[in-house]
C-alpha cells in the first residue's frame, strides 16, 4: 500500500483530509448570526412549537397545522433545541450534519466505483464548495436532508446495478438505497421519491434499450425496496390521520405534493417560467459551473460506452427535466443536482490535467506546472476554503442588520416585561415564525379587523404587530417600526380618545 511521509495509508490521510476540511467548512460560525430570510424563522418556529407542546406528529406555525411537508428535519431541529436550547447554531445541526455526510459519502463511494482516489477527493471537495451546496447546508430547512437521501439513494443503487450486472448482487447496497429514500421522503414527501425515481426510471429505460430486452427482475428490485422505504412515512401518515382526519392527508399528499408540481395550488406560490431554472445555469454550481458545462460536452460521445458517466448524466438531466416541469420553482432545489454536477467537474478536471502532462515535455510551461502541481492544489484549495471562511465569519453576521427579527421580538419581550398583552395581526409565516423561536412563547393571532379592535380596546396594555406596506392611520397609534428583509413591521396601540374624536 502507498504510504504518505507521515506513515499513515494514503488513502485514510486523504479521508481524514477531506473529513476536517468539510467539518470546517460547514461548523465553523454556524450560529455567528441569526435566522435569516423567510425559511430559517419558519422552520425554525415551527421546531420550538413542537418542542413546546411536545405533539411529534402534526408540525404548527403559530398554532395552526402546516403540513407543506414531512417532518424530519422539523423533528431533528426540535430535538437539537431541546438537547442544545434555542439558539440559531441548533437548529441549523441537522443540515450542516446533513452536508457533510453527503460529502463524506461521495469519496468513497467513487473509489468503490473504481475511480482514482485524487479524482474521488477533487469531487467531493467540489461538491462541499459548490456555492449553493454550501450555503444551504448552514441553513435550517430540509432541502440538506432531501440531498442527502437522494444521494444515498442513486450512489447505493448504482452500486447495487453494477453489483448485480457483474454477477455479484448484494443487499448491503439495497438497504442503503432504502434508507436513502426514508430520509428523502420523510424531508420533502413526493418530491423526495420523484427525484431519484426519475434518474432511475430513465437509467432503466437506457438498459432496455441497450440490452434489447426488458430485463423485469432489474425493474422489480428497486420498485420492491422502495415500497420498503415507503413504511416510515406511512406510519407517519398514519398517525397524522388520527389527529388530523382525511384533512391533513389531503394536505400533505395532494395539496402540496401534486398540487406545487402542478401549479394547482396557488398559494404555494414560487410560480416561475419554464426557462426559469435554464436562466439560472450561470450560477447554478459556481464556482465549478465552466468545468461541469465543459464536461458534460466533452464526455457526450463516451457515455454510451461509460456506465459511470452515463449515469451522472442521467442524474443531471433527468432531475432538471423534472424540477423544469413543475410549477413551483427555487434555486435551492437544484442542490440535489450537486453531487452529479461535482462528479463531472472533478472528471472533466482530471482530463485537463492529462493534458497537461502530456505537454509536458515540448512545454517549460506545462513542465512548471506539472513539477508545482501540488504546491498550485493547495494553494487552490486553501484560497476556496479561506474565502468561504471569511464570508461565514464577516458577511453573514453582516445580514443581520437587514434580515434579522431579533430586534424585533427583543421589542416584544420588553413589552412583555413591563406586563404589556403583545398580539400579531394576520403575521407572515416568517414572522409567525421568528416570534414563537425566539420568544419561546405562542403569541396570540389577530386576523380581522374587528378582532384587532376588541383586541386593542382595553387600552394602552395590548399591542399589536402588523406588516403593512404604508403607515397604520388612526384609530391605531404607531409606537414602533422595523424594517427587516424590505418589509415593514409596525407596533401598533389603540390612539386616545382624543385622537379619535379628532
Amino acid at each position: 500500500m502507498i504510504r504518505s511521509p507521515a506513515g499513515i495509508p494514503l488513502m485514510m490521510s486523504r479521508a481524514l483530509s477531506l473529513f476536517v476540511l468539510v467539518a470546517v467548512l460547514f461548523f465553523f460560525a454556524l450560529g455567528n448570526h441569526q435566522l435569516q430570510n423567510s425559511t430559517e424563522p419558519r422552520v425554525a418556529g415551527i421546531a420550538m412549537e413542537m418542542h413546546l407542546s411536545d405533539n411529534w406528529v402534526t408540525p404548527t406555525l403559530n398554532g395552526q397545522p402546516f403540513l407543506e411537508k414531512p417532518p424530519l428535519s422539523v423533528w431533528l431541529d426540535a430535538a437539537a433545541i431541546r438537547v442544545f436550547g434555542a439558539t440559531p447554531w441548533a437548529v441549523r445541526l441537522a443540515s450542516a450534519f446533513a452536508g457533510l455526510f453527503s460529502v463524506l459519502l461521495l469519496y468513497p463511494m467513487l473509489l468503490r466505483f473504481g475511480r482514482p482516489a485524487s479524482v474521488a477527493w477533487l469531487a467531493a471537495f467540489m461538491l462541499a464548495t459548490t456555492a449553493s451546496f454550501w450555503s444551504n447546508t448552514r441553513q435550517v430547512g430540509e432541502d440538506a436532508l432531501l440531498s442527502l437521501g437522494v444521494t444515498l439513494a442513486l450512489l447505493a443503487f448504482f452500486h447495487a446495478s453494477e453489483g448485480a450486472r457483474r454477477g455479484a448482487p448484494a443487499l448491503g447496497p439495497w438497504f442503503a438505497f432504502t434508507l436513502g429514500l426514508v430520509i428523502s421522503t420523510l424531508s420533502k414527501g413526493v418530491l423526495g421519491l420523484a427525484l431519484p425515481g426519475v434518474v432511475i426510471f430513465f437509467w432503466l429505460i437506457f438498459e432496455t434499450v441497450q440490452l434489447k430486452r426488458l430485463k423485469v427482475a432489474d425493474w422489480i428490485r428497486p420498485a420492491a425496496f422502495t415500497l420498503l422505504a415507503l413504511v416510515p412515512l406511512l406510519v407517519w401518515l398514519g398517525f397524522l390521520y388520527g389527529q388530523g382526519g382525511t384533512a391533513s392527508l389531503k394536505e400533505v399528499l395532494w395539496t402540496n405534493s401534486v398540487g406545487r408540481f402542478s401549479g394547482s395550488f396557488t398559494e404555494a406560490g414560487h410560480y416561475e417560467p419554464f426557462y426559469y431554472y435554464l436562466a439560472k445555469l450561470p450560477e447554478a454550481f459556481l464556482p465549478w459551473n465552466l468545468l461541469v458545462y465543459l464536461g458534460l460536452w466533452h464526455f457526450r460521445r463516451q457515455l454510451m460506452s461509460n456506465r459511470y458517466l452515463l449515469f451522472f448524466s442521467l442524474w443531471l438531466g433527468a432531475q432538471f427535466l423534472l424540477l423544469t416541469l413543475a410549477s413551483s420553482k427555487r434555486t435551492v432545489y437544484l442542490m440535489s443536482l450537486a453531487p452529479a454536477a461535482a462528479v463531472i467537474a472533478a472528471e472533466y478536471a482530471s482530463v485537463l490535467v492529462a493534458r497537461v502532462r502530456a505537454q509536458a515535455k515540448g512545454s517549460t510551461v506545462a513542465a512548471a506546472v506539472m513539477r508545482h502541481r501540488r504546491g498550485i492544489s493547495g494553494l487552490g484549495v486553501l484560497l476556496v476554503v479561506v474565502t468561504y471562511l471569511g464570508a461565514a465569519q464577516w458577511l453573514a453576521p453582516r445580514e443581520d442588520r437587514q434580515l434579522s427579527f431579533l430586534p424585533l421580538t427583543e421589542k416584544i419581550h420588553d413589552l412583555q416585561q413591563q406586563g404589556v398583552q403583545v398580539a400579531l395581526f394576520q403575521p407572515s409565516e416568517r414572522l409567525a415564525g421568528a416570534s414563537v423561536f425566539y420568544s419561546q412563547s405562542l403569541l396570540p393571532s389577530v386576523m380581522a379587523g374587528t378582532e384587532l379592535e376588541r383586541f386593542l380596546a382595553p387600552g394602552d396594555d395590548r399591542v399589536v404587530v402588523m406588516e403593512s406596506e404604508s403607515s397604520p392611520q388612526p384609530p391605531l397609534r404607531v409606537l414602533d417600526r422595523f424594517e427587516i428583509g424590505g418589509r415593514i413591521y409596525y407596533f401598533v396601540t389603540a390612539a386616545p380618545t382624543t385622537d379619535r374624536r379628532s
